[in-house]
């Protein structure tokens, strides 16, 4: 057997998920987002700072299967996003870009109704809806992150390049160029 450079050669192996509690049994990352996490990515920032006050409720985690961090290998997780909102805007995912800007990834939702929205730097932006079922395809160059829009966990399935990486950096200072906020009881993106 030829090995590629730079490519470990590993044992096939299993992961099981409770789909209804939305997390993977056996992960190897784990992930925990709470409201203080989300400084900076919300409009109203008093409300965040009244919501951090009042509990500071969790918004979202991911379990992780991690094989070794390098080309060829692909990385798998659940994502599970919790509903609220932070003032009228609902509760996401911080966004991010890939650090292999070259890199796309794959989610499926497994539960829930909500949004993926994406960005390019140049300021393209696409939104697409999310319910389970459907799949979004996030390509090389947008980032991306989930909103959760429903009245129960959005839960997802995701996966991508191993060596992909995760730039939150460009996020926190660039922000998204619309967000989805609740008006007349329902989502609107804005």
């Amino acid at each position: 057997m030829q090995l590629h450079e730079g490519t470990s050669f590993i044992h096939p192996f299993l992961v099981e998920f409770d789909l209804d509690a939305g997390i993977m049994k056996n992960h190897k990352g784990h992930t925990v987002r709470k409201a203080s996490a989300m400084k900076g990515h919300y409009k109203d920032e008093a409300a965040l700072d009244r919501l951090i006050a009042n509990g500071d409720p969790l918004h979202y985690e991911v379990f992780e299967c991690l094989p070794p961090e390098e080309y060829g290998q692909i990385f798998f997780c659940i994502s599970k996003l919790m509903p609220g909102k932070v003032g009228d805007e609902y509760f996401m995912t911080k966004g991010h870009y890939h650090t292999v800007a070259h890199t796309g990834e794959l989610y499926l939702c497994l539960r829930g109704e909500g949004y993926m929205l994406m960005k390019t730097a140049d300021g393209q932006f696409d939104a697409q809806p999310f319910y389970r079922g459907a799949m979004v395809y996030c390509p090389p160059y947008w980032a991306h992150r989930s909103v959760n829009t429903g009245k129960e966990p959005l839960i997802s399935f995701c996966s991508y390049n191993a060596e992909a990486g995760h730039n939150y950096g460009d996020i926190e200072k660039e922000g998204f160029v619309k967000r989805v906020l609740e008006v007349n009881g329902k989502p609107v993106i804005k």
